[in-house]
């Protein structure tokens, strides 16, 4: 996939624009175009799998896996959970405010920010 991206990045500047391979303005069109669709792939699929957790690990769900456990137990599962969420805010904030809605305490709730950044 990286090499097709690369190449759909390369015509575009080169042929496309018409820009002199190696020169720092290709260069740097170059990178930008390439990174610019890496990046809208990688947070679509992310965003795609984020939806499809939270239809099956609800808020709700969460509380009632750290409800009645002492505070540190608590802090390890939502830390546990926090874990696979992936790195941008687009869904760890969120989920973060589902928490503090459906009423997880607020340390476990920030354990589980903490984790996922």
């Amino acid at each position: 996939m990286q090499d097709y991206l690369q190449l759909f990045a390369d015509w575009v500047t080169y042929t496309i624009l018409g820009l002199v391979q190696g020169s720092p303005l290709a260069s740097s069109v170059n990178f930008f175009i390439y990174d610019s669709i890496k990046v809208t792939l990688m947070l679509a699929v992310i965003v795609f799998a984020v939806a499809i957790i939270r239809t099956y690990i609800t808020p709700q769900k969460v509380k009632k896996w750290v409800a009645g456990r002492n505070e540190g137990v608590g802090n390890v599962v939502a830390a546990l959970l926090g874990i696979p969420t992936p790195f941008c805010s687009c869904s760890a904030v969120p989920l973060f405010i589902g928490f503090v809605e459906s009423g997880v305490p607020l340390g476990i709730t920030f354990s589980f920010l903490i984790a996922s950044r």
